[in-house]
């Protein structure tokens, strides 16, 4: 299974943007192989993303921001702080197994 990261390429939040770069340069520092999944250039992409997101994980208001990310179709969460562990399986230097993700949800 691949990671995929869900991005906006446009969005105009500088919040979004820095949450959208820490996970790609994490998962890019530890050599774990994953896809861009911008959801401003698919109509198709963006409502999977939002139908696959579980329902108590999306915000009480409004659609969950990017960047999300899965595990294939399994939803690992979004990017929104550091300060606890969280975990996903992906390729670390050739071999799976669990990797640590420092995200926790938005209070």
């Amino acid at each position: 299974m691949v990671i995929r990261v869900f991005i906006a390429s446009s969005s105009g939040f500088v919040a979004i943007k820095k949450k959208q770069q820490d996970v790609v340069r994490f998962l890019e520092a530890n050599k774990i192989e994953f896809e861009e999944v911008d959801i401003t250039m698919s109509e198709e992409q963006r409502q999977w993303m939002y139908k696959n997101i579980p329902p108590e994980k999306k915000p009480a208001q409004g659609n969950p921001l990017p960047p999300q990310i899965f595990n294939g179709d399994r939803y690992c969460g979004q990017k929104t702080s550091c300060s606890a562990p969280r975990y996903i399986r992906g390729q670390q230097n050739g071999r799976a197994g669990p990797i640590k993700f420092e995200c926790t949800p938005e209070h």
